[in-house]
Order: structure tokens, then sequence, then C-alpha cells
């Protein structure tokens, strides 16, 4: 910890979501003190560090790192820089949470999965509409069988960010970077499938679309994009004590009007339960004619911006990090773990394939 007041402490490397989300929800939680903040563009590490009470701001990221009262690094990089990172951090013994996707495929985040054993740290990826209440909610529906056995499970997330052309390239537009809808989003529409039915996919086929193909740099260059602004998936889900001969369609779309959706629902043999985006849950029973809501909270957010869901979630997350940590644990209830990490991105690597052979693949 920092000093005798146990405040753990906490470094940033990338000021783009962090400086959003993260860094407020921290400040929001309690318990922490942002103690260094990174950026390649030294100009956004000193307004984050400016704006957040940061003594330390700097362009090296392992200067973040082992800075002497930092605990806790927070990775919100592109995909392409996770694994240095992590396995640096690792071995300086800090405690981590990464952003999705864990790495650029199942290679890498296998090494990440054995660095973060060996250093025995806190180690998270952030899936964070986890702690939703509602979704909480919505899980223990599931498995007290409010809706009998599931049979099919439709994921729907549109938000329209990336159809303006006008929007510049940068590393969401390249493949090589990690960017791209798949994993953006599909890492968290993965993980919410694995985390609410506890089974294993059994066969996917993908579908990846670049609709706007070409952008122009801040300098003004016209680039391809080749990452995909869209992804349609369809799954075959292993039986288990909640699915029964399932499947499973997921469409994710990050250029379609006209408003944000992020929905999943669950079709069972007695009924249906959806979840909307900040976490409302609603049920129809079989045989009703429309949804009825179903009571929850919906969590406190951050001032200022929109809650789609993910800044709402990551206030409920991040006071569970710290307590786990002055309390000298390893491990948050709820949350993702490297290995969960994993499965998620074999998954990805998996539907890449697919898309690349045009047909249903398996694990």
């Amino acid at each position: 910890m920092t000093a005798d007041d146990q405040m753990v402490g906490i470094a940033f490397i990338g000021t783009g979501f962090a400086r959003r989300v993260q860094m407020p929800a921290f400040q929001m939680a309690g318990g922490c003190r942002i103690v260094s903040i990174a950026s390649a563009a030294i100009e956004n590490a000193e307004a984050a560090a400016k704006e957040f009470g940061s003594d330390h701001f700097t362009d090296d990221w392992r200067e973040a790192v082992d800075h002497p009262h930092v605990d806790l690094v927070c990775i919100t990089t592109p995909p392409i820089q996770h694994t240095e990172q992590v396995l640096y951090t690792a071995s300086r013994g800090k405690h981590i949470l990464c952003e999705k996707p864990m790495a650029m495929n199942a290679g890498e985040a296998e090494r990440m999965c054995q660095a973060v054993r060996d250093a025995n740290i806190l180690a998270l990826i952030d899936h964070e509409l986890r702690f939703q209440t509602g979704r909480q909610r919505a899980k223990a529906m599931l498995r007290a069988g409010d809706i009998g056995k599931v049979r099919h499970v439709k994921y729907s997330f549109r938000n329209a960010m990336r159809g303006d052309a006008s929007v510049p390239w940068n590393w969401w537009s390249d493949e090589n970077s990690g960017g791209g809808t798949l994993g953006a989003i599909g890492s968290h529409a993965i993980d919410s499938l694995f985390w609410f039915l506890d089974t294993d996919i059994s066969s996917l086929s993908c579908q990846l679309q670049t609709h706007v193909k070409n952008r122009s740099d801040k300098s003004g260059v016209i680039r391809a994009v080749t990452t995909d602004d869209e992804s349609l998936l369809t799954f075959r889900f292993a039986d288990s004590e909640l699915t029964d001969d399932a499947t499973g369609t997921m469409s994710l779309s990050m250029i379609e009007y006209p408003d944000y959706e992020h929905t999943i629902e669950f079709v069972g043999t007695d009924g249906s339960i959806r979840v909307l985006y900040r976490g409302e849950v609603q049920i129809a029973r079989a045989g009703d004619g429309s949804w009825t809501d179903v009571d929850v909270t919906i969590g406190e957010s951050i001032p200022g911006i929109f809650d789609s869901g993910f800044p709402s979630a990551f206030v409920a997350f991040a006071p569970k990090m710290i307590e786990a940590l002055r309390k000298g644990g390893t491990t948050v209830e709820n949350a993702a773990t490297f290995d969960d990490g994993l499965r998620v991105q074999r998954i990805l690597d998996l539907a890449r394939g697919s898309d690349r052979a045009g047909c249903a693949v398996r694990p």
C-alpha cells in the first residue's frame, strides 16, 4: 500500500477509457489514490494527472509500473500491447486489471496466465458488466429455474459510433493492433455467455464485415480499415444444468442506427428473461403476452457521461477490487480472471477462423 493509511496506489497505462470511466470510478470508491498516469502522448498523461490529482505522469509506461507507491496497474492500451505490459507488471509483483480483449491470440493469453499465476497477484480482466445488479439477479433467476431449461440465447449490440465515415482512422481500424468489433464488444458478449450459462460453446459460425472500408488518419492520409465494424455469430452450446440442445445468435454492430442497444435474451422452456443495457431485467412466462419488469436496482454511474451500462458497472466493480487489495486478497467474487480471459480469447480465435473458412467450426 502507498502509506500508513493503507490507501491502494493505482497506476494507469492509457488515458482513453481509463480517464473517462476508471479514474473517476476509483475516486468514487475511495480507499485508493491515483499515483501515476502513463500515456504515449505526454500531454494526455499530464492533463489526466492534473484532473485526478496524480503527482506523477509519464510517457514511459514502465516508469508508472515501477513507481514505488503503485500497487495496482490498470492496463487500458490497445490489445497489441497487453502481453508485454502484463508480463512486465507481473514480474514486478504488481496487481493487474487488464482491458479486454485480453490479447491478440490464445498463445499470448496463455503466457499471460502463466505469468500472473507465477507472481501470485490479483489479476483480472475488465468484464465489468458482471457487476450490474440486474445481471446478477438474472443469473440467479436462471439458476432458480424461473424459465426452465435454456433453449436459445439472443445477444444484440447496436451502436452507430463508427457508422460515420469521417471518424478518423486509428488503432481501432487496424487488425494488427487488435481493433474491431469482435474483440471490443464480442469479448464482453462471449464472457457474458460463459458467466450466465456456465457451459461450453460446442460449435460456432462467424461472419465479420467491414462496412466503412477506408478512413482518413490524423494527417489526412486515406488508409484501409482492416477490422470489422459488424460481427454476426451463431452458436451451439454443450448440454448442462441450464441448457438443453441450446443455440445462440449474436449481432454486434458499430455502424447501426438509430439508438444504442445492448440486450441479452434467454429463451427457456417455461418463458424468457431479458436483460437491457443498464441491467434492467424483464421476464415473460410461457403464455404471457408481454414482458414484466423485475424489480432491480440500477447502480450509480459517473456524472456527465452517457451510462451505456459499462460506467455504472465499473462504479460497482471498483470498490470490490480496492476492498480485496486492502485485505491482501488475490480474488474478487464475480470478477473475470485471466483464465476466464483465456477462455474468451480461444473463442475469439475460433470465430476469426470460422470467418476465414466460411463455415461452422468446433473448439
